[in-house]
């Protein structure tokens, strides 16, 4: 049991590291663009999956295989690595606002999420269980 809770751990902090670089990047380019239809809903759940199984494939560079080796610990971490990435932008997003800097899109729950579920899909998907 240790075990499995040590593998969904291992990539699940390697999830919310990735979104949070994401999310930095993200913050710093602020502004940049500006196009109004840049920040539509629509393009945001779209783009956000996007650039989470980009990065996930990325990571497969640095880290091609998942820390998680069984079935159990691999469909948890697809469950769970998600959930506590969005969850960590949501806070980076509330520290943010309460240092009076305006909080990126990302940082909303929804978005954080559907990049980190593009981002689990990529790593469940293509990361071998070693």
């Amino acid at each position: 049991m240790f075990e499995l809770l040590f593998e969904v751990f291992g990539e699940s902090l390697l999830q919310v590291f990735f979104e949070l670089l994401a999310e930095v990047g993200i913050h710093v380019t602020r502004g940049k663009v500006h196009h109004a239809e840049s920040r539509s809903a629509w393009r945001l759940v779209l783009g956000y999956p996007l650039l989470g199984a980009i990065i996930g494939g990325l990571s497969l560079l640095l880290f091609p295989h998942s820390f998680a080796h069984s079935h159990a610990a691999r469909v948890a971490t697809f469950v769970l690595a998600p959930l506590a990435a969005a969850g960590s932008v949501v806070l980076l997003g509330i520290l943010r606002a309460k240092r009076g800097q305006e909080p990126a899109t990302i940082d909303r729950f929804v978005y954080g999420y559907l990049f980190a579920l593009g981002f689990a899909c990529v790593r469940f998907v293509w990361a071998s269980a070693a």
